[in-house]
Parts: structure tokens; sequence; C-alpha cells
């Protein structure tokens, strides 16, 4: 119950509906569309609802009815026949028809850009709604990368369970950047090479070193000369991970016919090393973890990243948030060294 409805007034009595809120507008978190409901907009703009303007941003986004379709859960017959009815009680054209696909109009981009504005502030409200109700209840959506998540974020989140057990915990693994601010996700684990955005809030957990690794049985006589490093076979990163400072570093130091491999993932960048394919740059706390390999070269600090856990600024006070981050940050600190590639450190053969 969102209202006491008492004949003197009527006021909010409990947020935890507050998230039926997003399943209304938004077709709840999840993404799916309500298309047997139509939430009518007032003003000038009363010919369109509100699933409307997401079928408009999608196809924006997709540039196709059917990906549009699949985004929003529902059939490419919908769709179209939904962008047929604004066009019409409009009386313009929303996107041009091309063999390339769906490219918007002018006011295509105009109501694009609406949609996405409605969204971000139904998300928001939704969140500071829902957010009031101070309990370690519920579900968390956790962002990270497969590296860190193979790491150390497993039992990290398991220890938080076995305190909390009432909380569920959804983890998406992938490199790609999910949106905090579109409610996305709940909170992230991200390597940050430079300050995170201003509209998030976050904290920096510790510093994340990297340095090359090869195949231990491949260095059996020691590790090689400086001087000869960057001659030998070499692995780097692929284009979707090229904002890594590793991904700079080999392609401006090693010559281009020496890279014989490349990688949108750092664990898959890690098997292929201890596979013996050559010579890559890991974080040290995973290379370090992984028996067969060895670091053959210095602690790199100018391709050092550092890790933050991130949520955004409507839900940080939330409880179950704030105890996540709080226990993550207390784990984290009490395996710095380990991240931080802190231990004795020989240097490459031949340097002084």
């Amino acid at each position: 119950m969102l209202f006491d409805r008492t004949p003197a007034n009527q006021r909010i009595i409990d947020p935890r509906p507050a998230t039926r809120i997003c399943d209304i507008l938004i077709g709840g978190c999840s993404g799916k569309l309500h298309s047997d409901r139509n939430i009518t907009m007032t003003g000038p703009l009363d010919k369109l609802s509100w699933d409307d303007l997401r079928i408009i941003k999608a196809i924006g986004e997709s540039g196709s009815l059917a990906l549009a379709a699949t985004a929003l859960g529902i059939n490419t017959s919908t769709v179209s026949r939904r962008l047929e009815h604004v066009e019409e009680a409009l009386g313009i054209v929303l996107f041009d028809r091309r063999r390339s696909g769906y490219a918007p109009t002018a006011p295509g981009l105009e109501l694009i850009a609406l949609a996405e504005r409605v969204e971000l502030d139904v998300v928001s409200v939704a969140r500071r709604v829902s957010g009031k109700a101070e309990d370690h209840a519920g579900e968390l959506r956790v962002t990270t990368s497969d590296a860190l998540m193979l790491d150390f974020l497993t039992p990290i989140i398991a220890d938080f369970q076995s305190a909390n057990p009432s909380v569920t915990i959804d983890v998406v693994v992938g490199n790609c950047l999910l949106n905090l601010a579109r409610g996305e996700t709940d909170i992230a684990f991200r390597a940050v090479t430079g300050t995170p955005p201003d509209n998030l809030f976050g904290r920096k957990a510790a510093t994340i070193a990297w340095a090359a690794y090869g195949r231990e049985s491949d260095f059996a006589d020691g590790r090689p000369r400086l001087d000869e490093i960057y001659q030998r076979r070499w692995l780097s990163y692929g284009k979707n991970l090229s904002g890594l400072k590793a991904h700079g570093f080999v392609e401006q130091r090693v010559p281009a016919e020496r890279i014989v491999f490349r990688s949108d993932s750092v664990a898959g960048m890690a098997t292929a090393i201890a596979a013996g394919i050559g010579i890559g740059l890991l974080p040290c706390m995973h290379g370090d973890g992984i028996a067969g390999l060895m670091r053959i070269g210095p602690i790199e600090p100018d391709i050092s990243d550092e890790l933050w856990i991130l949520t955004h600024p409507d839900i940080r006070k939330s409880a179950r948030v704030s105890a996540f981050m709080t226990h993550c940050m207390e784990a984290i600190a009490r395996q710095r060294a380990l991240i931080e590639g802190r231990r004795p450190d020989e240097r490459p053969q031949g340097t002084q």
C-alpha cells in the first residue's frame, strides 16, 4: 500500500511497494514491456504512453524493429503496430526506413531524448522511495569483470550472505559496463583508469598492480633480459578492452608482428599464457594465483588501475547496499597486498 486512505489525508505509509512503480512504468527492472497496459501521459504529449516512448527509444538504440522487440520482451508485430500508431497520432515520421535500418528523424531524436530523461527520473524516484525500507533483506545486483569474480569476489559474497541470509545477490559477469544511473545494476566493481563519473558514489578499494607473465616451464633458466623481452611472442587485449592501460603498453612497445594473440577477457588472457602461446600482461592478483605462471618482469606502475566499488547516490544509504559495500571494503583491505602485487620481486636478468 502506498497511501493511507483516511478521509482527511492521503500519505505514503509503506515504501516497499515502490518497486511496483518501476514494474508499472518501465515494465519492471527486468526490462519487460507491459504490452497490455497503456498509461496515458498528460500535457503536450497526451497522445503518447510511456510504453510508446520505450518502444521509440528501443528502436532508436537498435535501429531495428526485431532487436527492439527482443529488448522489450514483445513481438516484432507489436513494435511495428505501436510505432505506426504513434506516427499516425502525432502526424509525423519518427524514423526513416532505410536498408541499413531505422534511422531517427529530428522529431524522433527529440522523443528518444525525452524517453531517456523519463526513464532516469522513474528509476531515480523508485530507488529513493524503495531505499527507505531500511533492512538487510532483498536483492542486490552486482556487476564485475571475470577476473575480479574469479580472483576474490566469490568468497567475499559468500561471507556476506552467511551474515545476511535474507539478501539475494544477482551477479552479472562481463567486461561491458552496465549503467548504474539507469538501474541496470546496484553495485559495480570496476578497475578505473581515472576518476569515476561525478554522478556515481564510490570508494577506492585498492590499486591493482600489473606485470608481464609467462609460462613457468618456458623460463626454467630464469626470466628474460629486459632488452629481449619485447622480441618474444606476445599476447595483447582486444578492441573491447582497448581502454586498458595494458593494451596501450603492449601496442607501443611490442612490434606488431610479435603480437600473436588477442583476448577481450583477462581470464582468457591468463589461460592463453598458461597454454604457452606467449607473454602477456596480467593483474598480479590474477597472475600470481595461477599455478604454472610466473612473473617475468617487474610491476609496471604506468599501467596500474584503481579498484573502485561504485553505486548510485540514490541508493547509497540503502541498508543492504551500505552493508555490502562496507563488508567488501573490509574484506578487500585484508587482501590489499595481493591486489597491489606486494611481494619480494626480482628484476629481469641483466638489469641493475
